[in-house]
């Protein structure tokens, strides 16, 4: 049966900017008492004032500022204690960090400092809370704002990190979103030739990576969403362009994408549809190769 997909939210309006308070709160950062407002101010206007990272990775005491929030949160992600409250304090510092690592002119200090390592207990936790859920989404927009720049230097760090199984898991078991921004730093290690060759370089990371989609193929015939659909697709079709993958593929691709199962979903999505396609032209063609297999007993 064809199915119907959810349309994404609109874009956020934009806001004034006053450069004085902007100023003023990133002062106010290095201050205990007076950097909750501070961080939920910052936080609203990030989008709208193009030199705040700066302003914040080069002004005295505000990333370590930033990380004494993230840090502060540790004890209470485990047992799973965390209020609302919490959740909201500090996903504004993770917010300022997110906007750090946008910024072409400190993304390079943001990773050579490995910050994003200290956001890494937060993508380990299960509780299907609001704040712990708020958390990780906030979490992964950091690192999805890194993999949006296509740099290789990006993708390098990442690889050296255990983001790939985080990434996994949260697209087995996360909300739609979580799910969303999770497939989509995926892809984006994928797109780049050293992720893709990494992945598919044994059989065990490559079966997890196709385990994980097959089950999402499988859930989006439940539940759809064509944004995330579009990043599934998006996977398979660079897993496609290994050899080795190609023909292992051929095996376990999901029949739901082999059929008219997704078509409603796909009308209105001309670029998904035209990768699909291609997806299954690259699956009925080419050289025959020995698939990725388990490793002899």
């Amino acid at each position: 049966m064809p199915i119907m997909c959810a349309q994404p939210s609109p874009p956020l309006q934009p806001q004034n900017v006053d450069r004085e308070s902007i100023y003023q709160w990133v002062s106010e950062l290095s201050n205990s008492a007076t950097r909750e407002n501070a961080l939920l101010q910052l936080s609203k206007k990030r989008e709208v004032v193009p030199d705040l990272a700066p302003m914040l990775w080069h002004s005295f005491g505000t990333t370590v500022a930033l990380l004494q929030e993230i840090i502060n949160i540790y004890p209470v992600i485990n047992p799973a204690t965390l209020t609302a409250h919490q959740s909201n304090r500090v996903c504004n510092a993770l917010a300022l960090l997110q906007c750090v690592a946008s910024h072409p002119d400190t993304r390079s200090a943001f990773l050579q400092a490995h910050i994003p390592l200290f956001l890494y207990p937060f993508l380990h936790t299960v509780s299907k809370t609001r704040p712990f859920e708020y958390l990780r989404l906030t979490s992964l927009g950091v690192i999805g704002a890194l993999v949006k720049t296509d740099e290789q230097e990006v993708i390098t760090f990442l690889l050296t990190t255990e983001i790939i199984p985080l990434c996994l898991r949260i697209m087995e078991s996360g909300s739609e979103l979580s799910k969303t921004v999770a497939t989509f730093i995926l892809q984006k290690i994928l797109l780049d030739d050293s992720g893709l060759s990494y992945i598919c370089h044994t059989y065990d990371r490559f079966s997890h990576v196709a385990m994980i989609l097959g089950k999402m193929v499988l859930s989006l015939v439940k539940d759809p969403s064509a944004r995330l659909l579009k990043h599934v697709v998006r996977c398979y079709l660079r897993l496609s362009d290994n050899p080795r993958a190609r023909e292992a593929l051929r095996q376990c691709l999901p029949d739901q994408l082999r059929d008219s199962t997704f078509s409603s979903c796909l009308q209105e999505d001309k670029s998904t549809k035209h990768w699909l396609a291609q997806l299954l032209k690259n699956l009925e063609t080419g050289v025959v190769l020995s698939p990725l297999v388990p490793p002899p007993v």
